[in-house]
């Protein structure tokens, strides 16, 4: 397998869950400051432009988060990536795609990329601070699924790795705060071997 990623993005999760796996995958960078995504040879393997991307041992290419981390999940069930019971795996497919098409992109691409919602550089506060307060309001939401478990599901999952992103951006990138159950799950996530290993991988130590 190959991950095409490029730090600071959301391929992190997906890094993140491969470390979990523990099986053999490959690393392509993909510069998004760049404008790699953009260019060849990436365009060529995907021309949706973005990442992450993951080239299966087949050659076949998968896109799309969600879908990743549940194909890594579901394919290799000794990891205990997935809860075991279909209302667990319905729930945690729930909160995946919330927190991916709601807080990533309404919210934190909004911060990231103001000028692809705006003509008008004037409008660019009233856009940061839109998708500032969809993060927060996205916050509070995750943070009561959160409660007081360790884990998003009770169980460690592959959601944990999406939440985790999400509050490293929001400190790290942001200067947002967040709610203390969810700075103490990232603080559990940074002490696990696998984030360890991404992080460093990806020069996020």
């Amino acid at each position: 397998m190959k991950l095409y990623y490029s730090p600071n993005s959301c391929a992190l999760a997906i890094h993140i869950i491969l470390e979990e796996i523990g099986k053999p995958y490959g690393l392509e960078l993909v510069n998004l400051r760049e404008g790699a995504q953009y260019k060849p040879p990436f365009i060529t393997i995907n021309p949706k432009a973005k990442v992450p991307a993951l080239q299966r041992d087949d050659g076949t290419l998968l896109t799309e988060l969600p879908a990743i981390a549940w194909y890594l999940a579901r394919s290799n069930p000794a990891a205990g990536l997935l809860p075991e019971n279909i209302e667990g795996e319905a729930r945690l497919l729930e909160l995946v795609d919330y927190m991916v098409a709601t807080v990533h992109m309404r919210g934190f691409t909004r911060i990231f990329r103001t000028a692809a919602f705006t003509p008008t550089t004037a409008d660019e506060p009233a856009v940061q601070q839109t998708g500032k307060e969809i993060i927060m309001a996205g916050f509070k939401i995750i943070s009561q699924s959160l409660g007081a478990k360790a884990y998003l599901l009770g169980d460690y999952s592959i959601a944990d790795a999406v939440l985790f992103y999400l509050g490293d951006w929001a400190v790290r990138r942001v200067e947002m705060p967040v709610p203390d159950n969810i700075a103490g799950h990232t603080a559990r996530m940074r002490a696990r071997p696998a984030v360890s290993r991404a992080l460093a991988a990806e020069g996020l130590a």
